[in-house]
C-alpha cells in the first residue's frame, strides 16, 4: 500500500532508490513512481543497481564500483535540480 504522504505531493521530486535498500525497498519506490504518475507530479525517479540504503554518502572509496554509483546518483540529482530549480 502506497504511504498516504507520496500521495500529497504536488510539486516536483527526485527519488532515488537503491537496489538493496530494505528501509526503502525498490518494489515501494516503484508504488511511490505510479502514485506520481497518477497524479501528473513532475518526478524523477531512479533504482541504483548494487547499492544499499544510503550509498551516496556511505561507500567505499576504493570501490570502483561504488563509486561510480555514487557519482552518478550526484550527477543525476544536480541535473534535476538544474531543471526543477
Amino acid at each position: 500500500m502506497v504511504d498516504m504522504m507520496i500521495l500529497g505531493v504536488r510539486v516536483p521530486i527526485a527519488i532515488l532508490g537503491a537496489e538493496l535498500d530494505k528501509q526503502s525497498p525498490p518494489e515501494l519506490i516503484k508504488e511511490f513512481e505510479a502514485a506520481l504518475v497518477a497524479n501528473e507530479v513532475y518526478h524523477f525517479v531512479k533504482i541504483y543497481p548494487g547499492v544499499g540504503h544510503g550509498w551516496t554518502i556511505r561507500y567505499n572509496d576504493d570501490d570502483a564500483a561504488e563509486v561510480k554509483s555514487a557519482e552518478e546518483a550526484h550527477q543525476d540529482l544536480v541535473n534535476w535540480f538544474m531543471k526543477c530549480l
